[in-house]
């Protein structure tokens, strides 16, 4: 009999772990950011999306974002700099960061490697040079004789592909694309709309340097690992942020466009 008990609260016992361990999904990334309590953004300087203020802390209109969304999430927001922006998916996957949150443009490349959000921002990849050599270049087929810094892996880079343009350096980041042309190293990079309005024109650090034509226009969107359910709770954080008008008041602060 005493044996019968004990089977008995042993199967039960086997039961409730077996129960417990079916409610907490091994795959969900939002368990795991939840465990570990935080969540680790991808970035890199990039203006107004995400740069350092004057007391060494990261801000722009991504790092406020991701800091709105960790908190709804209940987590805190730790941010990693990515050195070499063509390798953002391997850092996902390598569990080096939780999502690349850093006016990434969504791309077919982004969706094959990832999982990606709604588009939140609508962004333009342009041609900067100097202020007063621009009107010399009104259209892609008088840009074929220029050297271009371009950020490795980046949109720009495929826009010049694309363009059939291979007289072209990579660089680490397009805040160092904008360095090149500002010292005549290169005749022109292709960035961000969005940092071209931030870096470049009077009032800025680069008054001398200025946007051109367009190559593309775009949306951006936030990369989280291939099949994570952070994009769908994501995405539903966001359209609360925007409805009740945190979004919209941020875009507004940066001088941005939020998507739809």
């Amino acid at each position: 009999m005493k044996k019968t008990i004990a089977l008995v609260l042993a199967l039960v016992l086997m039961a409730g772990v077996l129960a417990g361990c079916s409610k907490a999904d091994p795959d969900s990334d939002l368990a795991y950011i939840k465990k570990q309590g935080k969540l680790i953004v991808g970035i890199t300087d990039y203006a107004p999306m995400d740069y350092k203020d004057e007391n060494g802390q990261w801000t722009g209109f991504d790092a406020e974002y991701a800091q709105l969304v960790a908190k709804e999430l209940g987590v805190q927001c730790e941010f990693f700099v990515i050195a070499d922006w063509g390798q953002k998916f391997f850092e996902l996957d390598s569990k080096n960061i939780d999502a690349v949150w850093n006016g990434m443009t969504i791309t077919e490349e982004a969706r094959l490697n990832a999982s990606v959000s709604d588009p939140y921002v609508i962004n333009a990849q342009v041609v900067v040079m100097k202020a007063d050599a621009v009107a010399n270049y009104p259209d892609t087929d008088s840009l074929k004789g220029l050297n271009f810094a371009v950020e490795s892996g980046s949109a720009g880079e495929d826009a010049l592909k694309e363009l059939g343009i291979d007289g072209y350096v990579t660089v680490q980041d397009q805040a160092k694309a904008v360095m090149e042309v500002a010292a005549g190293t290169a005749d022109a990079c292709v960035i961000d709309i969005t940092m071209a309005n931030a870096m470049t024109g009077e009032g800025t650090s680069y008054a001398d340097l200025t946007s051109g034509i367009a190559l593309t226009s775009e949306e951006y969107g936030i990369a989280f690992r291939k099949d994570s359910d952070l994009t769908a709770k994501v995405n539903e954080i966001t359209k609360k942020l925007i409805a009740d008008g945190t979004l919209p008041a941020l875009a507004e602060k940066y001088s941005l466009t939020l998507a739809g």
